[in-house]
């Protein structure tokens, strides 16, 4: 069995299978360059009367393949046994083959790289020297058999750079593992990890398609519209106040803000000696309000059972012409959800940029006039009445003061914080817990975050009013475009990171 990424041991070994045209070699090669270790590739196993019969354009039968893999796993043996690391390419197209190749060896991690059949055949097709018949194409998806949830694969789509494959094998394995961490902006970076078990949803849904994660008793699920976090369950409880399958997202929930998170005054902003205006998308205020990319349908990138990653590409257009690669990333821990937003200016010229993500915590209760909040910050941004800051304020002597913790009461929050309390891990800790203390989560602000806004739902419709808590991780504080306040000025091949997260306790 491949090894669970649950259990936090870094691999040996890494086996990366596919079909043909999924660029095995490509990858191998590129992830053995990456992490220095040894590149084999399993067609240096193949017999000569292996190789001469595909090269006829006939497929090897199981006979023929078996004195193959026991090749491929006795250099396997040898080279664990010697504590040598390395990659290995494998068509491995069937579950008998891949067993043969992982059962009772769990220091190797199984990769497979998922392709459309129209990719794969384009791809086949413009190849050139390779003994490999493109046309054998449809016998190899006809016997292919998937990787199972059980076998833990690491599933990367091929439908981006060989770079990125690679770069979001190196960022899923195993936190623990000596590999070299790779700098914010490095190919590896960007690319980041992998993705969920289920998949995307079968049935249509006003939110694309959606991919559940699970690790022991957490579960959430991500959804393809805006790369929303739909909710996230401890023990079959929930710890957001997200929303349900098949309807449409109300309130920001889950939602990412980029390339801006809350309000924009008059969208209306200056940049580098130029005047732009962005689409007034709070029309009661005037105001441009959390970003361009809530609407957009994200690309999935890569998946295992605990983690997914997403992407999209923001274009140019009127009020914000600049090209930004965004990626955001969500996986399941041992303490609980990380989210990671990535976004790197691959324009021309730098863009003013800010990021933000707008979840609804909930500890159980009716209304959140009951929770217990704790926000660890000394000053509060004070607003006017279309919600934009009019200055800046100690927290001191003011309702507003939750340092230390206690009950939300009839408070109305809908208010920015700064001055943020980080312990030496350097992360800010807002908390919401239940009134009888015995139960609560975690906000965790981590790299990227100066701000965190906190929204007692006041002005949503019944019955969403008051039901949870928005606490939202920003990298600058409302109306950042305009006053240029922390704000993230992303010069060309420049990469910002949002990281922040969830650590329930007492869920169970």
């Amino acid at each position: 069995m491949a090894l669970e990424t649950a259990t936090g041991e870094p691999p040996q070994m890494v086996l990366v299978v596919g079909v043909a045209g999924s660029g095995k070699s490509t990858v191998g090669r590129l992830l053995a360059e990456r992490l220095g270790w040894e590149y084999r590739d399993a067609d240096e196993f193949h017999s000569e009367a292996n190789q001469a019969k595909m090269a006829a354009g006939h497929a090897l039968t199981d006979s023929d393949r078996a004195p193959w893999l026991e090749a491929i796993g006795a250099w396997m043996d040898r080279e664990i046994a010697a504590g040598l690391q390395a990659v290995v390419t494998c068509s491995a197209l069937k579950r008998v083959y891949r067993d043969k190749l992982l059962a009772g060896r769990p220091e190797v991690l199984l990769v497979y790289l998922h392709g459309s059949h129209e990719l794969l055949e384009a791809r086949l097709a413009a190849r050139h020297g390779h003994f490999f018949p493109a046309d054998l194409l449809d016998s190899q998806l006809a016997v292919l058999q998937e990787p199972e949830p059980d076998e833990h694969p690491l599933v990367v789509e091929i439908d981006q750079p060989p770079e990125e494959v690679v770069a979001a094998v190196l960022s899923l394995m195993p936190r623990e593992s000596a590999v070299r961490t790779p700098a914010a902006g490095s190919d590896t970076d960007r690319a980041l990890h992998a993705v969920a078990p289920d998949g995307p949803s079968a049935s249509p849904s006003p939110t694309g398609a959606s991919w559940r994660l699970v690790r022991g008793d957490q579960s959430a699920v991500v959804v393809q519209l805006g790369g929303a976090l739909r909710d996230y369950l401890v023990n079959g409880r929930p710890v957001l106040d997200g929303f349900s399958t098949g309807s449409a997202i109300t309130g920001g929930r889950g939602q990412l803000l980029v390339p801006w998170p809350n309000r924009v005054g008059g969208g209306r902003y200056r940049f580098d000696g130029r005047s732009h205006q962005l689409p007034l998308s709070e029309v009661e205020k005037g105001n441009a309000i959390h970003g361009l990319l809530r609407w957009t349908l994200w690309k999935l990138l890569a998946r295992t059972d605990d983690s997914v990653l997403l992407g999209t590409t923001l274009c140019p257009q009127p009020g914000y012409p600049f090209l930004l690669d965004v990626r955001v990333e969500y996986r399941l821990g041992p303490d609980g959800l990380r989210t990671a937003v990535h976004a790197t200016n691959t324009g021309t010229e730098p863009a003013p940029y800010g990021v933000g993500q707008h979840p609804y915590l909930t500890v159980g209760t009716d209304l959140v006039d009951s929770a217990v909040l704790t926000v660890p910050a000394r000053y509060l941004l004070r607003t006017d009445d279309k919600g934009l800051p009019i200055g800046r304020e100690p927290v001191d002597g003011t309702p507003y003061d939750f340092r230390a913790a206690r009950p939300i009461g009839d408070l109305r929050l809908d208010t920015a914080f700064t001055g943020l309390d980080r312990g030496p891990d350097g992360r800010a800790i807002v908390r919401l817990a239940h009134p009888s203390g015995l139960q609560g989560v975690d906000l965790w602000l981590g790299e990227g975050t100066r701000y965190v806004q906190v929204y007692t739902g006041d002005t949503l419709a019944e019955p969403e009013r008051r039901r949870g808590v928005a606490v939202e991780a920003m990298s600058c504080p409302p109306d950042a475009l305009r006053s240029g306040t922390d704000l993230t000025v992303l010069q060309p091949g420049a990469t910002h990171v949002l990281q922040w997260g969830l650590s329930p306790w007492a869920f169970s």
